[in-house]
Order: structure tokens, then C-alpha cells, then sequence
């Protein structure tokens, strides 16, 4: 899958974590760490199944003001400690969604300083998709996430 953007479809942002590449990669694919980043605080992550491979699942379900918001989704590639897409288009046994919104590419690779390059990107089916999940909040929200990613990881670093 390639990683060229499409300025119509795509929302991405680049930035360098003070985290080993490694741990930032543990942070994604363990279960027991994705409540610790994956929404931005005060919402909070309360169920996560992971099934690391092409094909499995990547499912969370995570609380916002009180309601339960459920994202089933599955990984479209797995490239250990390099690259992790996932999408909420089909669902485990690439059983198709009702209504997908989104495919996720995370780009990782060594910073100079020992720390990690992290690129996130959100690929969207149509510009309004795109346009939608800008006037969400997608820089602020994955920055928040970004950040809250990093202070995590330095911690389990250490």
C-alpha cells in the first residue's frame, strides 16, 4: 500500500517522539497499552482486541461523554516496528462495514536523537469524508493523541 498523499482524501502530520521506535510499535500493537493514548483525554479507551496480522482485528471501543462509541476494524498491512494500517472499511473475515470512515497508515522510522518519526495518516473514501474528519478536530485530536503516545512511551522507556 502506498503512502502518497492525496490532498483531496488524505489528512496527515508528521512528528518526532522522544520514544524508541520499538516501544512506540509495543504502544500500537499490545492491547494492554492502547488505553493509556488511542483517544484524546478526558474520553477513554474501554475495550481493545488486537489480533496482530493481515486480516485481524483491530477493535476498540472507547467512551465520549458518557456514550459507548464501538470501531471494529482490521489490519490491511503489518510491517513490524515500520508500518501499521488498519481500517474500519471491512471487519474481521473482510465482512464489509455499514459504514466505514477511515484507513489509518502509521509510518514509523529512527530519529538522529534515538527518538521516533512518527507519520500519521487518515485516507478517506471522498473529499467530504476528508472534510468531515478535518472540521472534527483530526490535527488536534491525532496531536493529542500523538503527545499523549509519547509521554506514555518515555515512561515505559526508562
Amino acid at each position: 500500500m502506498t503512502h502518497d498523499l492525496d490532498p483531496t482524501t488524505d489528512l496527515s502530520f508528521t512528528r518526532t517522539l522522544a520514544a524508541p521506535r520499538q516501544v512506540i510499535w509495543d504502544c500500537w500493537t499490545n492491547p494492554r497499552h492502547i488505553p493509556h493514548f488511542f483517544v484524546p483525554a478526558p474520553h477513554k479507551v474501554t475495550e481493545v482486541e488486537i489480533d496482530l496480522r493481515v486480516g485481524g482485528r483491530f477493535n476498540t471501543t472507547f467512551e465520549v461523554d458518557g456514550t459507548l462509541m464501538d470501531n471494529k476494524g482490521v489490519y490491511l498491512e503489518v510491517m513490524p516496528q515500520e508500518k501499521l494500517v488498519f481500517t474500519d472499511t471491512y471487519t474481521e473475515g473482510w465482512k464489509p462495514a455499514s459504514e466505514p470512515f477511515m484507513t489509518a497508515i502509521l509510518l514509523l522510522s529512527d530519529a538522529p536523537d534515538g527518538g521516533t518519526i512518527y507519520t500519521a495518516i487518515a485516507r478517506h473514501r471522498s473529499s467530504a469524508s476528508r472534510e468531515t474528519h478535518e472540521s472534527m478536530g483530526f490535527h488536534d485530536g491525532w496531536g493529542t493523541v500523538a503527545t499523549q503516545l509519547e509521554t506514555y512511551a518515555k515512561g515505559l522507556s526508562t
